[in-house]
């Protein structure tokens, strides 16, 4: 990379990280703490979107594929990102993960779990491939008409990173109709409680990847969680994910 490049590239990653400290991080901390997402509004432009989008034709970027179908995962396909990652992948990683990490530290503390997350990406990154968890996480997926993504949630090995970020590359009702990113809380005793997330284009959802602390009148106690895509009825969708751990 020559020197015009790489002044390109420090501008971009301070971009992004502007970006993401001007985010209302009190919000956001109080959706998730009430619902176990949390919404961030044009995070990315329609630009940034097309040109993740038109990535995934680009085999060399990626260490694997999976077709949904194959795995009774739905139907759709996803390919996960080698390293390095994209730059906008990258950076936007890097830079949510500090203030994810103070929710998560938050979160296990009330839920009675002992284990807590370094302040900086980097670290936490050093501590999953310590455990045998090298291989990057961070995908890209693509859905056509009756595509669908099953209840699921993205685990990956001993080192469990609470949250997570997806991004909507595509435009509802221009690019696809259905399509509906959805959760599922599990509390005990009770039935499940649906969540549908209304994303416009270039907007991400920060969610709970697992479970989360709820208060309850006994004192806190955890709703587990899964995440996933209704049919899409018309139309191709893309999304990014942005998952924090990496896997065994």
């Amino acid at each position: 990379m020559n020197a015009p490049e790489k002044a390109e590239a420090v501008a971009a990653a301070t971009d992004v990280t502007r970006r993401v400290k001007a985010i209302d991080w009190a919000q956001v901390s109080e959706d998730l703490d009430a619902q176990g997402s949390a919404v961030i509004e044009k995070l990315i432009s329609r630009e940034e979107c097309a040109a993740l989008a038109s990535l995934y034709p680009s085999d060399e970027l990626f260490r694997s594929r999976v077709v949904m179908g194959q795995h009774g995962f739905g139907r759709g396909e996803y390919k996960y990102f080698s390293y390095p990652l994209p730059d906008l992948v990258g950076e936007l990683r890097t830079a949510f993960y500090p203030h994810l990490a103070v929710v998560a530290n938050r979160w296990n503390t009330a839920m009675g779990i002992d284990s807590r997350f370094p302040e900086k990406h980097a670290e936490f990154i050093e501590r999953c491939h310590a455990a045998g968890q090298r291989r990057p996480t961070p995908l890209l997926l693509k859905y056509g008409a009756d595509d669908y993504n099953c209840l699921h949630q993205d685990l990956y090995g001993e080192h469990v990173f609470p949250l997570q970020l997806t991004i909507l590359l595509s435009e509802p009702g221009s690019n696809f109709i259905g399509g509906e990113f959805v959760m599922t809380e599990q509390r005990p005793r009770m039935q499940s409680r649906p969540v549908v997330v209304p994303l416009r284009q270039g907007d991400a959802v920060v969610f709970a990847a697992r479970h989360r602390p709820v208060q309850g009148t006994r004192g806190v106690y955890r709703v587990n969680l899964r995440h996933g895509v209704s049919r899409v009825r018309s139309g191709h969708r893309h999304t990014v994910g942005i998952i924090f751990h990496d896997a065994a």
